[in-house]
């Protein structure tokens, strides 16, 4: 049981990170190997990053570039975006990426995530779930950047891609995405509750008490964020920051559920 963890969640298209809002409108918010840089300064936990166009490009991870970006960071880093092969997996291993992250082909094929899990043990494939949340209040699991609907209830999906092998759940409510509005709790705490691997809850977080809150009441063992830690104020100028240790205090004192 580790103290809950909290990191940027940063979204690579093209060769720059942007921020989008529901998944849609992306803002360029500068050059990866600079934010890197800044967020090694804030002594974050860990980075994720997401390339949002390379499963809907058809393309693998851009190996060059994550190598640059890598190499620039002081602390782990996981990656997804166009993984389909172990053979991507191990490159992005040696390039020193320590998780990897799969999203629509753990839908399209789950025994992809039981190879790899095999192959490179559990603790490095996490399963990235997008949910989205209906008129009627029924979430869906969607694929290739929240552009798919797939019919699966999270909570069941969930459960299968644990079955599969994955040794972490990266959970992102679409409808919450760059609103800063707090983490979908009823979301997180119901796949929370479900499985027995680590969560990462992802998608709304506003402030230190929204961490705080899907942490000690949902459930997660991770809390990821892009607006609160890239955008300052009312016209979300790109100002990168990271909350002090202190400002942290209650999440990093707790120890993870």
């Amino acid at each position: 049981m580790l103290r809950a963890r909290v990191l940027p969640c940063l979204l690579l298209r093209g060769s720059g990170f942007v921020k989008t809002t529901k998944f849609e409108k992306p803002i360029y918010l500068g050059d990866p190997r600079n934010v890197v840089k800044i967020f090694n300064e804030k002594e974050v936990d860990e980075f994720v990053i997401l390339d949002i166009n390379a499963t809907r490009d058809k393309r693998g991870p851009n190996m060059a570039l994550l190598g640059e970006i890598v190499n620039e960071a002081f602390v782990p880093v996981g990656y997804g975006g166009g993984v389909q092969t172990l053979q991507q997996i191990e490159a992005l291993f040696k390039l020193g990426v320590e998780k990897v992250v799969i999203n629509t082909y753990a839908a399209v094929r789950p025994d992809f995530v039981t190879e790899a899990a095999r192959r490179f043990g559990s603790q490095s494939i996490v399963v990235s779930i997008d949910a989205k949340r209906s008129v009627f209040g029924r979430y869906e699991v969607m694929t290739l950047c929240g552009t798919h609907r797939t019919g699966e209830e999270p909570v069941r999906y969930a459960r299968r891609m644990v079955d599969a092998g994955a040794g972490e759940l990266m959970v992102t409510s679409i409808d919450r995405d760059g609103t800063m509005s707090g983490y979908d709790l009823e979301l997180t705490a119901a796949v929370s509750r479900a499985v027995s691997v680590p969560l990462v809850a992802c998608g709304g977080c506003g402030s230190v008490r929204d961490i705080e809150r899907v942490v000690l009441e949902a459930g997660a063992a991770a809390a990821a964020a892009g607006s609160f830690f890239v955008f300052q104020g009312k016209h979300r100028a790109v100002l990168i920051s990271f909350p002090t240790p202190g400002e942290l205090g209650k999440v990093r004192g707790t120890r993870a559920v």
